[in-house]
């Protein structure tokens, strides 16, 4: 048998190795540092999970109030539905009565220009439903558009049926003109003015706007409507060409009847870009269900160098501290002086060349000096420069039209007279003047007054001196020491010439080009 080992016995110990050591060592800290990897992944994923949790939470609590609120409302609809149906029974029948009783008076009293006349006259054809007629009267009367805009509200709530009457009214030229040759007046204003006017008249009584009173046929009318308007862009040039007018009543046609499709979304923002520059496009944009691209319309428009329609933009979806409108504004009239340079650099365009100049920054500066004054930028852009740069193109223009002044060596008499002598006439008192040399007729500048005559005014020749070559016995037709001394010049004492053009010594001024 073997001899255990004593305890108490020392016995040769092997020494461990460095590299063992080292090994280990190595083990441990990686051991340590994945175990500390692991943990905080760990805790990472429970943090996430507690997250998503709490917004899974929110978003089943949002909607269960939205269902509970969509639900309220159709209960609401629902029993709502029998007193608006009386209401819109007891007014039909209402305005029935109101109707028969007009067809006798074909003319109604009341003034035109005073405003319960117009709405008279208004009522009176809403009542009848008389679309044509209405129309004429209305899109007559664009002086008075703020007065219709009113008015008309009030009238179209007399109608049967007010959503049939206005599709009916705006027929003649829209979705497609069928003026013919009178196409040039346009009446898009009229359109768009008569579409925000059917709102408040087809608004349920009960509910509001959250209901409008359009039957399905008519709302299925007005689809094909705009359905014919969008076929007829073709023969309007394309999307591109089309006039801002037909594209601001589209809208808002869609908008009233209450048919924005939203598969056509693209369609309407090109349309949208296409006429940024219309003050209603951004609300119309918003009603249109835009909201969601602003960001990415409002970067297009800056790309198009059209930052001040970008800054509307801004302010209608709240995106100002996105879409600083300062730099926006700089960055536009920077652009519109380049675009001016541009033009005066033009060599095919020479003539016109400073005038198309100065109407582009002109333009630019007045909408610059606008959006200041409608969003209250003063503080951050001072408008005092740009007003006095619009001041000096203004004078500048004012200058350039200005005729030119008459030229000192210009031989014409003051006086009402005969044609002027030779040049050579006051050198010699026996110089001739022939008869044929002019009508006795005045040629002065027509931009000058009549300058005070300082000698008698010349005797016209005799009518028996015209139609003959024979010389008068008299050269001059009136004493030879009242004939001038020197060629060009008055005789006499100098005369006091009234002041012109912003000079008052009586000294010419230099021609100065006119440009037209």
């Amino acid at each position: 048998m073997g001899s255990v080992p004593n305890p108490g016995e020392l016995t040769e110990l092997t020494q461990p190795s460095f590299d063992e050591f080292q090994h280990q060592t190595s083990l441990m800290t990686g051991c340590t540092l994945m175990w500390k990897e692991l943990s905080d992944h760990i805790s990472s994923l429970e943090a996430n999970l507690m997250r998503q949790s709490e917004a899974l939470e929110r978003k089943i609590e949002a909607l269960d109030s939205e269902t509970k609120t969509s639900l309220d409302s159709l209960k609401k609809r629902e029993l709502s539905i029998d007193d608006s149906v009386k209401i819109a029974v007891n007014r039909v029948e209402l305005l029935k009565k109101d109707a028969l009783k007009t067809l006798n008076d074909d003319n109604p009293d009341g003034e035109v220009d005073n405003g319960d006349g117009l709405l008279q006259i208004l009522k009176s054809t809403c009542l009848r439903m008389e679309a044509k007629e209405f129309w004429n009267f209305v899109s007559g009367r664009k002086k008075d558009i703020e007065l219709l805009r009113e008015k008309i509200p009030e009238a179209l709530s007399e109608c049967i049926d007010p959503a049939k009457f206005v599709m009916e009214a705006i027929s003649e030229v829209f979705p497609v003109d069928k003026r013919g040759n009178e196409r040039g007046n346009d009446l898009g204003w009229a359109c768009v003015l008569v579409l925000e006017s059917l709102i408040p008249a087809v608004v349920d009584p009960v509910i509001g706007k959250s209901r409008m009173l359009i039957t399905w046929s008519v709302k299925e009318k007005a689809k094909e409507i705009a359905e014919t308007w969008k076929r007829s862009l073709e023969e309007r040039g394309g999307i591109d060409n089309v006039k801002t007018p037909d594209v601001h009543t589209f809208f808002q046609h869609l908008i009233t009847f209450g048919i924005v499709n939203e598969e056509e979304l693209d369609l309407y923002r090109k349309l949208v870009i296409g006429s940024a520059w219309r003050k209603q496009m951004p609300k119309l944009a918003v009603s249109l269900g835009l909201g969601d691209k602003m960001p990415d319309m409002i970067e297009e428009l800056i790309s198009k160098v059209q930052q001040h329609d970008a800054v509307h933009f801004t302010y209608e979806v709240g995106l100002v501290d996105r879409f600083p409108p300062v730099p926006l504004l700089k960055a536009f009239l920077k652009d519109a002086k380049k675009a001016a340079s541009s033009i005066l650099e033009d060599p095919n365009n020479a003539g016109r060349a400073a005038q198309l100049a100065a109407r582009k920054e002109q333009s630019a500066l007045r909408a610059v000096m606008k959006c200041i004054e409608e969003y209250k930028l003063e503080a951050e852009l001072p408008p005092e420069n740009l007003k006095k740069r619009l001041e000096q193109l203004e004078k500048t223009k004012t200058e350039k039209r200005k005729p030119a002044a008459v030229p000192a060596n210009k031989r014409t008499r003051a006086s009402n007279g005969g044609p002027m002598p030779p040049a050579k006439a006051g050198r010699s008192t026996n110089a001739y003047v022939s008869s044929f040399a002019a009508p006795p007729s005045i040629v002065r500048s027509p931009s000058h007054p009549q300058y005070p005559a300082a000698v008698p005014a010349y005797p016209s020749p005799p009518p028996a001196m015209y139609g003959t070559q024979t010389p008068p016995t008299c050269p001059y037709m009136y004493s030879p020491e009242a004939a001038p001394q020197q060629a060009g010049s008055y005789p006499g004492a100098p005369m006091n010439y009234p002041a012109y053009g912003g000079y008052g010594n009586g000294i010419a001024p230099a021609y100065q080009q006119a440009y037209y």
